[in-house]
């Protein structure tokens, strides 16, 4: 598993090199999206508010909402709608209410039309005061309110008395008659707060007038999700999940990319590192061609996403002496024979064209042949007259199983791993005719041993 640290330069580098792919699954995912709303029909919420008039806590708006969505209310407003293709189960979970500033209660009914939405809420609306009157005694207690009303007479004839009492007192201004008039004032002064509290009360003259506040507007638009909502959704799903998907196989990533990992497992030293001009298309493809490959091409999947950006190489003539170099190390490591087998894992083109351009520049000192062996199944051939094998490849390609098993099969062909060659991706400048190396470079190639004292 990789453990580099995933940023923002890694998620530029997703949408920069596979930024086709990336629209293709977006494409799809709106696609999906679309079909979802599709199956799934629109919908369409209007609300209806009812006013609550007198002091209410919250406590007793939230009691309030629970009434307004409740199985009595919506059973009644179900059986006066008299809909067919919907059950009073199914209404329930299409109608909603809240308590809203200045003790409104909005009832929101959900239907398949706008005109079914509209009727759905106002007549939930209407059998919730309906019913909340009713349990508040709005009306339907009679007993309850004739006695009420029994009172309310009683003690308005008994202030009436009192006020005849007080009017017929000895109108004196003795002690006597003071005290009366003051005490019969006192007793219509209770009386009259007694009855206001009364009405205060009275939950049927202060919490039972509710009203609708109007007809529900009939709605214009569906309800989200919309279809347009389900399609954007879509496409930004797949576009997150390809994304995640290539973050999570970039942490799974078990290639080896650096010269001493691949050193290691090959368990043979570096020679050198050559450089291979960029081609920007075709590197790194893993099987053969046909529709397969250009699809991948098309897609903007035949090149590796997760490699650095490759680094500005030198001129022509610069990458030339790295060949010439590592050609040089060679002629000290073989025998006097100089033939030399070179081992490219099959699909590497940066490491097929590194390879045939060190037997170019090698020519017959020493001679090189270049043979491509599958990682699946490696296979080399048999030793004839070479007096060993040298593997040339790219980093970032292959695992250490892969490399492991083409070491054993030049051991199984009885080749002696005499080094490595890693051939890099630059990016080439602009071509120029190569003349001939410094002549510097040309002595140091001439000189027996190593010229420069390691790999390149």
């Amino acid at each position: 598993m990789s453990e580099d640290t995933i940023r923002l330069v890694t998620i530029g580098r997703i949408f920069r090199r596979r930024w086709r792919l990336l629209a293709v699954l977006a494409v799809v995912g709106g696609l999906v999206g679309y079909g979802a709303s599709v199956v799934f029909p629109p919908r369409y919420t209007t609300s209806a508010s009812v006013l609550l008039p007198g002091q209410w806590e919250e406590r007793e708006l939230l009691t309030q909402v629970d009434i307004a969505t409740s199985s009595t209310v919506v059973d009644r407003a179900a059986s006066t709608l008299g809909w067919q293709d919907v059950s009073a189960a199914e209404l329930r979970d299409h109608v909603t209410a809240t308590a809203a500033d200045g003790n409104i209660i909005r009832v929101s009914g959900t239907a398949d039309t706008p005109k079914r939405a509209q009727q759905l809420s106002d007549q939930v609306a209407q059998q919730f005061v309906k019913f909340a009157s009713r349990i508040a005694g709005g009306g339907t207690d009679s007993a309850t309110a004739t006695e009420a009303a029994a009172l309310r007479k009683q003690v308005e004839d008994t202030n009436r008395r009192i006020t005849a009492l007080a009017n017929a007192a000895d109108p004196g201004q003795t002690v006597e008659s003071v005290q009366a008039r003051t005490e019969l004032e006192k007793l219509s002064t209770s009386l009259e707060e007694a009855m206001t509290k009364l009405d205060e009360a009275d939950p049927a003259t202060d919490k039972a007038g509710m009203v609708v506040m109007g007809q529900a507007a009939r709605p214009t638009g569906e309800a989200p999700p919309t279809r347009m909502q389900l399609t954007v959704a879509g496409a930004l799903l797949f576009l997150l999940l390809a994304v995640i998907g290539h973050l999570i196989a970039a942490r799974m990533n078990r290639r080896l990319r650096t010269e001493p990992e691949i050193a290691a497992a090959l368990g043979s030293a570096l020679l050198g590192t050559v450089d291979v001009p960029d081609a920007r298309r075709g590197e790194h493809r893993t099987d053969g061609g046909g529709r397969p490959r250009r699809l991948r091409r098309l897609l903007g999947v035949d090149a590796r996403w997760d490699l650095p950006t490759p680094r500005r190489s030198e001129d022509e003539a610069g990458r030339r002496i790295r060949y010439r170099r590592v050609c040089a190390r060679l002629r000290d490591e073989l025998p006097s024979s100089r033939r030399l087998l070179v081992v490219v894992p099959d699909g590497d083109e940066i490491a097929r064209r590194a390879a045939r351009q060190l037997a170019a520049e090698a020519k017959s000192d020493p001679q090189l042949r270049v043979v491509e062996v599958s990682v699946d199944r490696p296979i080399v051939p048999d030793r004839d007259t070479e007096s060993g094998a040298l593997v040339v490849l790219s980093p970032g390609s292959w695992t250490t199983e892969e490399l492991a098993g083409i070491a054993e099969a030049c051991a199984d062909g009885s080749h002696e791993l005499v080094g490595i060659v890693v051939a890099d991706t630059v990016r080439a400048r602009e071509t120029r005719p190569a003349g001939p190396p410094p002549d510097d470079a040309t002595l140091a190639l001439a000189v027996p041993g190593r010229a420069t004292g390691g790999p390149a």
